[in-house]
C-alpha cells in the first residue's frame, strides 16, 4: 500500500482511500487529479482486491483515457484495466456486447463526420440537393439539433422500424430538412452505422427496455469514477445515473472554474448540486497545484475571484517561484504580434525549444498578424485546428481498408475500391448502386455476384474482391498494425502514393501503424480490429500531438486539458476576449472562467498582450476587462501603463455592463415547448442562446432553424 499513497497529499490521499459511496473532489487545475484518479484504481485492484472488468473510469478524451491506462498498468502490472473510456467509447463496449437487443450485428459500424458526409453526398445525389439546399455542415448541425430536440426519440425508429419503411419515409419527405434527416437514419440503419449522439441513446433504450440486461451492467460496475464532471451533460448525466444505480459507488472530480462548455450541454449545476441529489456525499477540495509557478497562480487567482456565482477557493503554490507574468499594451496588432516573436526568439536563444512555446487566442481571426510575423522571423509553427490527422485522405483511406476487412460496408466499399486506380469509375459504380438497390445487397456482395459481367471487363475488379477475401478469412489472431502493413502493400497503395511521390503522405502512413502498435501495446487483449475501428472513430483533434520543434497554435478551449511551458494568450481586447457576442452575466464569467483556463496552461512563464486601435466598425479599441481584473502588483507591463487609456478602459467596461441581462429565467422557454409566430408559424423551440438573447426555433416549415430574440413575441401552443 505505501508505494501507491507514498508522495500524495493530504487530499489526494484521502480520495484515493474514500472507496464508498458517493464522493466529490473539487479539483482545481493542476492539481494532480489524473495522479488521484490512477492512484485510486491501483488501490481498488491492489489493495481490495476489486477486479478491474468491475470499474468504469470515465475521462472526457480519447487522449486521456489512454495515458490513464497506461498509468494504471504501471501501477498494478495488470494488463486488464477495466473500462477506461469516454462515455461514448463506454457505449461502444455496450452495445458491442448486447447491439442484439436493438437487432443490430456487433459489428456495426461507428460513424465520423466524414462518413455522415459520404451519407450526405449519397442523399443529395438521390434526391437532386444542392449546397445551396443546406451546406453539409449545416446538414451536420441540423441533424444532431434534430436528434437532441425536435426528435428526441428518433433512435425508436432506427430500431424498430424495417430498412424497407425507413426508405418509404425517407422517399415520401419533401422539404430539404426532412429529405436529409429521414435520408440520413436510413443510411444509417442500412449499413448499421450509429454517430456520436445514438451511441448513449441506443445505450439507455437497451437499459430502459431490458431490465436484465441493465442490472448486469448495474452489477458489474462497482466502482464508477468520472473526471471533468464539470462538463458533463444531460444525457451523460441520465446514463451516469442508470449505472452507479445498484452498488452506489460512484467518485466524481471536477472544478466548476473550469466549465467553459455550457453552449455544448455541459451544466455545472450537476457538479455544485450532487451533494443535493444523492446521499451523505463527502466532498474533498484539492487544490494543491503543481503545474505553475506562484506567479501564475496568483495572477489566476485573482481573475476568477472577480466571478461572483462559484466555490471560493484559491490554488495554492508548490512550485519554486519564477518570473512575473508579463503584460505588453501594443499600438497595432502587427506590433503585438511582432513583440511576441521577439519574445520567442529571446527564449529560444535560452535554449529553450520552439515547442515549449504556444500561442493561445479566444478565437482563429485573431491569428492573422501572429502567422505572417512567425513566417516573417522563419519561426516554425503549426496550428491545432487544421485538417485533423484522422480525418487526412491516406488515413481515411487507410482505416477504411481495415473496415472492408471487418465490415464490407458501403461506405468504405466506395471509399477504397478505386483507390489505387480500378477502373471502376462513376459508370460502374451507378451500375453497383442501382443493382445491390434492386437486389437488396450491399455494394460489395453486389461486385461479388457480378464479377463475371461485361460492366467489369477491363477492371481490377477482382483482384479487389480476392484482396478482401482473403484478409476477411484470415485477419482475426493477427496484430492490427501487420494487417494493415500487409494490405497497403498488397492493394498497392502505398506503391501509388511513392510513384506520386507522396512523402508527407507515406509518413502520415507510418505515424498511423506506430499510433496502432501503441495501441496494441496498450490495450492488450482488447485489442481486436473491431475494438480499434471503434475506437478511433471516436478521436478528436486534441487526441494527437502534432511531432516537430514548432510553436503551437490554438484556441483556448482546444488547450482544455493541456499544460505548455511557455504560454502567449493575444488579443486580449474588450470585444476579442471576452467576446463581444456575450449578452448575459453569466455568458461573462464563462468567459472568465475561459480566461482562467488559458492562464492556468502555463507551467513556467505566461506573456499577456493587447492592442490598441480601431475595431473594423470605427469604435476604439480597449485592453480587455480580464486584464483590469487581475491585480496590477501581479504583472510585469514591458513599459508604463497610460493611466487615462486604463480609466476608458474600465469606464467601456461599465457602459458594457449596462447592457448585460440578468440570467433570471425570465423571458425564455423550455425547450421543446411549441410556440406560434406571427409570420413564421408553429415551431419548436430547440435551444436558448442566452449569450445572444434567443431562443433557437425549428420552425415547421422551414429547414433550418432560426434565432428568435427573447423580445420577440411568441405564442404558447399547449403545455
Amino acid at each position: 500500500m505505501e508505494h501507491l499513497l507514498a508522495g500524495l497529499n493530504r487530499a489526494q490521499h484521502e480520495a484515493v482511500t474514500a472507496t464508498e459511496g458517493y464522493v466529490r473532489v473539487i479539483a482545481g487545475a493542476g492539481s494532480g487529479k489524473t495522479r488521484a484518479l490512477s492512484h485510486r484504481f491501483a488501490y481498488l485492484v491492489n489493495e481490495l482486491g476489486i477486479l478491474p472488468g468491475n470499474i468504469l473510469c470515465v475521462t472526457f478524451t480519447n487522449k486521456s483515457a489512454n495515458e490513464m491506462r497506461q498509468r494504471i498498468h504501471a501501477l498494478t502490472g495488470d494488463n486488464d484495466t477495466g473500462y477506461i473510456n469516454t462515455f461514448h467509447g463506454f457505449c461502444v463496449s455496450v452495445l458491442q456486447e448486447d447491439s442484439h437487443a436493438v437487432q443490430y450485428p456487433k459489428s456495426f459500424l461507428v460513424l465520423d463526420n466524414s462518413d455522415i458526409d459520404a451519407m450526405l453526398g449519397i442523399i443529395y445525389e438521390e434526391r437532386g440537393l444542392t449546397l445551396r439546399d443546406m451546406t453539409y455542415s449545416a446538414a451536420r448541425d441540423m441533424i444532431e439539433i434534430r436528434k437532441l430536440f425536435k426528435e428526441p426519440e428518433y433512435y425508436k425508429d432506427m430500431i424498430t422500424m424495417s430498412l424497407d419503411t425507413l426508405r418509404e419515409k425517407y422517399k415520401r419527405a419533401d422539404t430539404a430538412g426532412d429529405i436529409i434527416f429521414y435520408g440520413y437514419l436510413y443510411q444509417e440503419k442500412k449499413c448499421f452505422g450509429l454517430d456520436y449522439n445514438d451511441l448513449i441513446k441506443f445505450s439507455l433504450y437497451i437499459f430502459e427496455q431490458h431490465e436484465d440486461i441493465r442490472l448486469k451492467w448495474q452489477q458489474r460496475l462497482e466502482y464508477i469514477m468520472i473526471d471533468e464532471f464539470q462538463d458533463i451533460d444531460a444525457l451523460q448525466y441520465e446514463l451516469m445515473e442508470v449505472l452507479c444505480g445498484y452498488h452506489g459507488n460512484l467518485f466524481i472530480v471536477g472544478d466548476p472554474d473550469q466549465t467553459i462548455y455550457t453552449w455544448r450541454g455541459a451544466n455545472v449545476k450537476y457538479l455544485l448540486d450532487f451533494d443535493k441529489v444523492f446521499p451523505n456525499v463527502q466532498t474533498i477540495m484539492m487544490m494543491e497545484n503543481y503545474r505553475s509557478t506562484p506567479e501564475i497562480l496568483a495572477a489566476a487567482n485573482s481573475l476568477i475571484a472577480k466571478n461572483g456565482h462559484r466555490i471560493k477557493k484559491n490554488l495554492l503554490p508548490t512550485k519554486p517561484s519564477g518570473e512575473k507574468v508579463v503584460c505588453h499594451f501594443a499600438d497595432t496588432q502587427e506590433a503585438e504580434a511582432q513583440w511576441m516573436t521577439g519574445e520567442m526568439k529571446r527564449l529560444h536563444d535560452r535554449g529553450l525549444p520552439l515547442r515549449d512555446m504556444t500561442v493561445l487566442y479566444r478565437a482563429h481571426y485573431v491569428t492573422r498578424a501572429v502567422e505572417e510575423a512567425l513566417m516573417h522571423e522563419k519561426i516554425p509553427y503549426t496550428i491545432y485546428s487544421g485538417v485533423q490527422f484522422f480525418d487526412r485522405m491516406e488515413i481515411k483511406d487507410a482505416l477504411s481498408y481495415l473496415r472492408m476487412i471487418a465490415y464490407q460496408d458501403d461506405l468504405s466499399f466506395r471509399r477504397i475500391a478505386n483507390a489505387p486506380k480500378r477502373n471502376l469509375g462513376k459508370r460502374r459504380m451507378a451500375f453497383l448502386q442501382e443493382t445491390a438497390e434492386k437486389e437488396g445487397t450491399s455494394l460489395y456482395v453486389t461486385l461479388k455476384n457480378h464479377l463475371e459481367d461485361s460492366v467489369f471487363s477491363g477492371t481490377k475488379a477482382k483482384q479487389f474482391v480476392d484482396l478482401i477475401e482473403r484478409f476477411s478469412h484470415s485477419y482475426q489472431g493477427r496484430p492490427i498494425s501487420e494487417v494493415l502493413s500487409d494490405i497497403l502493400d498488397k492493394s498497392g497503395y502505398e506503391k501509388a502514393l511513392r510513384t506520386e511521390g507522396s512523402q508527407e503522405r507515406l509518413d502520415d502512413l507510418a505515424e498511423l501503424k506506430q499510433s496502432i502498435y501503441e495501441y496494441e501495446t496498450s490495450c492488450g487483449e482488447e485489442s481486436t480490429m473491431e475494438h480499434y475501428l471503434a475506437h478511433i472513430a471516436l478521436f478528436s483533434n486534441g487526441d494527437v500531438a502534432e511531432q516537430g520543434d514548432k510553436v503551437k497554435l490554438m484556441t483556448v478551449h482546444a488547450a482544455k486539458g493541456l499544460e505548455f511551458p511557455y504560454v502567449f494568450l493575444c488579443g486580449m481586447n474588450e470585444g476579442i476576449f471576452p467576446s463581444r457576442k456575450v449578452r448575459t452575466l453569466p455568458g461573462m464569467e464563462e468567459e472568465r472562467r475561459l480566461a482562467f483556463v488559458a492562464l492556468t496552461r502555463a507551467e513556467k512563464g505566461l506573456y499577456l498582450s493587447e492592442a490598441d486601435g480601431w475595431n473594423f466598425d470605427g469604435s476604439p479599441r480597449y485592453p480587455s476587462r480580464f486584464l483590469l481584473d487581475i491585480d496590477r502588483e501581479l504583472l510585469s507591463f514591458t513599459h508604463e501603463v497610460d493611466e487615462t487609456l486604463l480609466r476608458e478602459a474600465a469606464d467601456d467596461v461599465t457602459r458594457r455592463d449596462k447592457y448585460l441581462r440578468e440570467d433570471d429565467g425570465d423571458g425564455t422557454l423550455p425547450i421543446g415547448q411549441r410556440v406560434r409566430h406571427a409570420v413564421f408559424g408553429e415551431g419548436t423551440v430547440l435551444d436558448v442562446d442566452l449569450n445572444k438573447g434567443a431562443h433557437v426555433i425549428q420552425f415547421d416549415g422551414m429547414g433550418t432553424p432560426r434565432s428568435i430574440s427573447l423580445r420577440a413575441k411568441l405564442e404558447k401552443i399547449g403545455p
